[in-house]
């Protein structure tokens, strides 16, 4: 028969070279898999774009540079190593980076103290004082007294208040980023139903609030949510915000669906110790059309967004129409 065969059943041309049979067979073995959301490489895409930003800012006006101060508390070793990626990449992009290390043993009023002279010192456009804080300091006090214009964590509760009720602040850097990726995937998001897992005020909260800008339909799952398989099962999007390793399982998620894996969870498996997300990521790829990988997807967008943060709080500070970033 020449290298041919019939396929009657299965395809309308009645007829099928053999070759192109095994490249349809494997072309649908790729397709079967998510695409891979590349987070680290949109971040540096990003990153170029501020620092082009930051050259051309300079230029106009006449020497003036962003500037991100960063205040850390004691000397846990994640902060540590999240401060010093910080500065690395302030400084390639251009940016002024002022870093403040305080003992473990701040009082409250010390270190809202330095907020207050950061909030005065005209070279500093960005403050972020780095999270979890020594247990005898309130959070929400020290976040509170931080200039809402210079919150480029977006965690005051001006901003949280601009965010919710759709007015102009400054954005929680994480939820940014993961915007920044499902609009590169998708594009629009009008009127896809989305499922958030996870109520905090860092991710969870102003990404619902995020979502609902872009008029998608969006659902918060929690930890007193019932059925929450069935309603993830809906979504089109799902966005994992809950810190529970592999939380997120294939059976959860409808075809097709989009996953954004906030999680960033240290386990021991196999003897190893591993960083994993929310998300089952080996299972739920068979089933999503793309998913954020951990490490390599929303991790590298959080300091990126944080950047780009400093830099709109520049221009809003200085009266100037803020770049396309």
């Amino acid at each position: 028969m020449n290298g041919r065969i019939y396929l009657n059943k299965f395809y309308k041309d009645p007829v099928l070279n053999l070759s192109d049979f095994h490249r349809m067979t494997f072309k649908s073995k790729i397709m079967s898999e998510a695409k891979i959301i590349d987070g680290k490489a949109f971040a540096a895409d990003l990153r170029g774009r501020i620092k082009k930003a930051v050259l051309e800012l300079k230029e106009k006006t006449v020497g003036k540079i962003p500037g991100l101060a960063v205040v850390l508390v004691g000397n846990d070793p994640a902060s540590e190593v999240y401060v010093r990626n910080k500065s690395k990449q302030a400084a390639e992009a251009g940016m002024n980076s002022f870093d403040f290390v305080m003992p473990s043993s701040v009082s409250e009023d010390e270190l809202i103290l330095k907020v207050e002279e950061l909030n005065n010192d005209e070279t500093v456009h960005g403050i972020l004082v780095q999270l979890p804080l020594p247990k005898h300091i309130k959070e929400s006090a020290v976040i509170n007294a931080i200039n809402p214009d210079k919150d480029v964590d977006g965690f005051h509760v001006i901003n949280a208040g601009k965010l919710a009720t759709g007015q102009k602040g400054m954005v929680p850097c994480t939820p940014l980023g993961c915007l920044m990726l499902l609009k590169n995937q998708l594009g629009s998001l009008e009127g896809k139903n989305a499922v958030v897992i996870g109520r905090s005020n860092i991710v969870g909260k102003p990404m619902a609030a995020l979502l609902l800008q872009e008029s998608c339909t969006v659902t918060v799952v929690h930890s007193k949510t019932k059925n929450i398989e069935d309603m993830c099962h809906n979504a089109d999007i799902i966005i994992a915000a809950v810190g529970r390793p592999k939380m997120l399982k294939k059976s959860w998620v409808k075809k097709g669906a989009v996953i954004i894996d906030v999680g960033i969870n240290r386990i021991e498996e196999e003897g190893k110790t591993k960083l994993v997300g929310d998300v089952d990521f080996e299972e739920v790829k068979k089933t999503a059309s793309a998913i954020t990988p951990v490490p390599g997807g929303v991790g590298p967008m959080t300091i990126a967004c944080l950047l780009r943060n400093t830099v709109t709080a520049f221009c809003r500070i200085n009266e100037l129409t803020e770049p396309e970033m």
